[in-house]
């Protein structure tokens, strides 16, 4: 189907074979970008489609977007080039295309208005003259019994389709007398008179001008269309990362292509759509995690009663998260959007390992038991549902990591961040845990002890001796 951009691009859906007799799909990709680029005049992008998709920016032919944008419309069409073909030389990019198109024909049509005021011509009249031509008018409506009918004035294709023919464009002049203008052109280019009735009955003509007659019309080349962003002319370079790459390498080498480039101050550079998301999701990402451990410290805090237990139970994250860091290490995977949301889901997954062991412990120290023997005894009996609570969720995660079935290579990140950080936070968090409990009990004792100290203290002294 033909594309939003103009008729001179369209988009091809294909729908492909399944996996398992295709192969990776940027294989299928890698094949047909080599049998696409050895047609001359034809820029192809191939975009797979993706179960996920992040919405922002404007509609683009590849999944990361570059936006350069100025009031300086010369020195912007002047430059874009320049980082187009720095960009399409840089090795972890694929795919880089661009919205503008500045060899466009087209022609420039400079009205005389001295001419046409002695034809007795106004700049609306050749304005509408010209849409009459080459626009869409309706100028009546054909009724019948079953349906109604547009009329719409035009010319015939032919006419259109030749440059050379808008000179012979004949637009009716004012009548001498009358006043009178015609709203339609000659498209026939044949010449003629006119005549209209006057006050008094007379009859006087009124010329048919030909249009090169009070213009002058030049070829030459132009942008196909202006699009502009924050109200400004913008130039979008649209592009893919090479497999393996990962968004945050090519936004660096983007940036180091700005500064070879040498852009003027005047033109202002931005990411958007799904690489500004990203640039966002970087932003925030630090403090979003920060604030979930702040939320689940005080809801732990809140439950425990205490201010140290909550610490004990989230000392097991780093271990879960560093599992899964590796685990995506080792088989040469993105720190993608879908990983992410499975280091989340380790969150509370590796939680629940600590919140058995301590919840046994504090029960035992209830009955007496020093806390050593007591975080003892709790992971020796909790071992068991602890392993098969893991155990568990790690199967449960394994079919999406090994990445069968279609659309598995977005989901697979997310399994193998669960597997990978479930095997190290297992083997770690049941000595970490005991270790950080027994320690952080002791100072928990001693701000308690300090605490009835004090309370002690403020007691004693409120006391009057007796007169």
């Amino acid at each position: 189907n033909v594309g939003s951009g103009g008729s001179n691009q369209g988009q091809l859906f294909v729908a492909l074979k399944p996996k398992k007799d295709r192969g990776d799909i940027q294989k299928v990709i890698a094949r047909l970008r080599q049998k696409t680029s050895a047609v001359p005049g034809l820029t192809s992008v191939f975009n797979p489609v993706q179960n996920l998709n992040l919405n922002g920016g404007r509609q683009s032919r590849a999944a990361y977007q570059y936006t350069l944008h100025s009031g300086d419309r010369p020195s912007l069409y002047g430059k874009s080039p320049d980082m187009l073909e720095r960009m399409r030389r840089i090795p972890v990019l694929r795919d880089v295309t661009t919205d503008l198109q500045i060899r466009n024909p087209q022609l420039s049509i400079d009205i005389d208005r001295e001419k046409a005021a002695a034809f007795g011509l106004t700049t609306d009249q050749i304005k509408q003259a010209l849409y009459n031509t080459y626009g869409n008018r309706q100028i009546s409506t054909i009724f019948t019994q079953a349906a109604d009918y547009q009329v719409l004035l035009e010319a015939k294709g032919n006419f259109r389709d030749d440059p050379s023919a808008v000179g012979r464009i004949f637009i009716r002049a004012q009548s001498g007398s009358g006043g009178t203008t015609a709203s339609a052109a000659n498209t026939q280019g044949a010449g003629g008179a006119a005549s209209s009735g006057g006050g008094s009955g007379g009859v006087s003509s009124a010329p048919i001008v030909p249009l090169d007659q009070v213009a002058t019309i030049r070829s030459s080349v132009g942008p196909l269309t202006v699009n502009r962003q924050s109200q400004q002319p913008s130039v979008t370079l649209s592009f893919n990362t090479a497999p393996g790459v990962s968004i945050g390498e090519a936004v660096e080498a983007i940036r180091r292509a700005e500064r070879e480039v040498n852009l003027p101050a005047t033109i202002t550079t931005n990411f958007s759509g799904t690489a500004a998301l990203f640039q966002d999701a970087q932003r925030g990402q630090v403090p979003l995690i920060l604030a979930a451990v702040l939320t689940i410290y005080i809801v732990l805090g809140v439950l425990y009663e205490s201010f140290i237990h909550p610490i004990t139970i989230l000392s097991g994250l780093p271990s879960a998260g560093l599992g899964a860091l590796l685990a995506l290490w080792v088989f040469n995977m993105d720190l993608s959007v879908i990983a992410i949301i499975g280091i989340l889901l380790l969150v509370g997954i590796v939680k629940k390992n600590a919140i058995m062991m301590i919840d046994f412990a504090i029960e035992r120290k209830k009955d007496g038991l020093d806390s050593l023997p007591a975080i003892r005894e709790a992971a020796i009996i909790r071992f068991r549902p602890i392993i098969m609570t893991t155990l568990a969720a790690i199967l449960g995660a394994v079919p999406i990591a090994l990445g069968a079935g279609a659309g598995a290579e977005l989901r697979q990140p997310l399994g193998i961040a669960i597997v990978g950080g479930l095997c190290v936070s297992q083997l770690l968090t049941l000595y970490i845990t005991p270790v950080v409990y027994y320690y952080l009990d002791k100072v928990d004792s001693y701000l308690a002890g300090q605490m009835r100290k004090t309370e002690e203290a403020a007691g004693s002294g409120s006391l009057k001796p007796a007169e």
